[in-house]
């Protein structure tokens, strides 16, 4: 059975300018010690989707209009405030996007590593001090028994983001969420950090699911990928098979769009037009404005995900009528 099932989410901020349907049927599973990628512009409803999860949404604006997230049989949509406090930062963990505003200027380091160890009845203080010691070693910050009295002004970028790992994976997290966790760094400590991760998965059976804008990061770190687009899942599958058999032209525009993959002096490649506004309704498909593939129906007919290959999946009518076939 699935770790965690997530079936039909909807998530919508009700707002002066209108209904924005930042999530709208967003459905997935990952099994224990799997590493799921999610990918797709900003704006796309990656973030929203699992901050849903983890009851993290503003209420209001944000409402969940429908859904059930089953989390070890348990559904974390149906879960009070209390419920959810005892599965946060204990058996769920999250790295956020950017650890300068994540983290409480106010706190020491060591201040705030022990409190989930406290607040979930892990540790008595002393055994969190110790806990918290091994963990700033573990993530690789020297000199961690004079840094962790340390405030986050006094560390860097990089090393304000091995802290909130440490922070993510102290409690030993049966999920992990990781928001963007590379963002902003520079391609030395980015390695680090996701070797770190990924060593951590491997000593804890731990299931990861990882955010990000990286196409790069994401083939060579995730087991699957989903691909999102306009709140909803267009494409997924292994992670061989989206990289190297598209089945959604905007995965395939993606993909185009990496600059390491343009020839030298080539012009770089762009997806014309804009994501649609997602305060309006879309009759359709939500890419087809931007589609060179795109036909009449694809504006007529709303797609839904079907199976085009064996453990790959695509919301695209014309592939799914085997009317095209998309080169990476």
């Amino acid at each position: 059975m699935a770790l965690l099932k997530l079936s039909d989410l909807k998530t919508f901020f009700h707002t002066r300018a209108g209904v924005v349907r930042a999530v709208n049927g967003v459905s997935f599973s990952i099994e224990k010690g799997e590493t799921l990628g999610i990918v797709g512009e900003s704006g796309s409803g990656k973030s929203v989707a699992c901050y849903s999860l983890m009851g993290l949404i503003p209420k209001p604006p944000g409402k969940i209009e429908s859904g059930q997230a089953l989390f070890d049989g348990e559904d974390l949509l149906q879960l009070s405030e209390a419920q959810l406090n005892r599965i946060r930062g204990r058996r769920i963990a999250m790295i956020f996007q950017d650890p300068m505003t994540s983290l409480n200027p106010y706190l020491r380091i060591e201040d705030q590593l022990i409190e989930p160890l406290l607040l979930h009845g892990l540790a008595d203080k002393h055994g969190a001090r110790k806990k918290a010691l091994e963990m700033l070693e573990k993530v690789g910050i020297p000199g961690a028994a004079r840094r962790i009295r340390m405030y986050p002004h006094e560390f860097s970028g990089g090393m304000r983001q091995r802290v909130m790992i440490a922070m993510a994976l102290i409690t030993e997290p049966d999920l992990l969420i990781a928001d963007e966790p590379t963002t902003a760094l520079d391609v030395t400590v980015q390695a680090q950090i996701l070797e770190l991760i990924k060593s951590m998965q491997q000593q804890l059976n731990m299931a990861v699911i990882f955010i990000s804008h990286d196409l790069g990061v994401v083939a060579g770190f995730c087991d699957r990928v989903n691909v999102m687009y306009s709140g909803q899942i267009v494409e997924s599958g292994h992670t061989d098979a989206i990289f190297t058999h598209p089945s959604h032209p905007y995965n395939q525009a993606l993909q185009r769009s990496i600059p390491a993959l343009q020839a030298k002096g080539q012009e770089l490649f762009t997806i014309e037009g804009q994501p649609p506004d997602l305060t309006r309704p879309v009759s359709g498909c939500a890419f087809a404005a931007r589609c060179v593939h795109a036909s009449h129906a694809c504006s007529q007919t709303s797609p839904h995900l079907e199976c085009v290959d064996e453990g790959h999946w695509s919301a695209c009518l014309r592939v799914q009528q085997h009317e095209i076939t998309l080169a990476p």
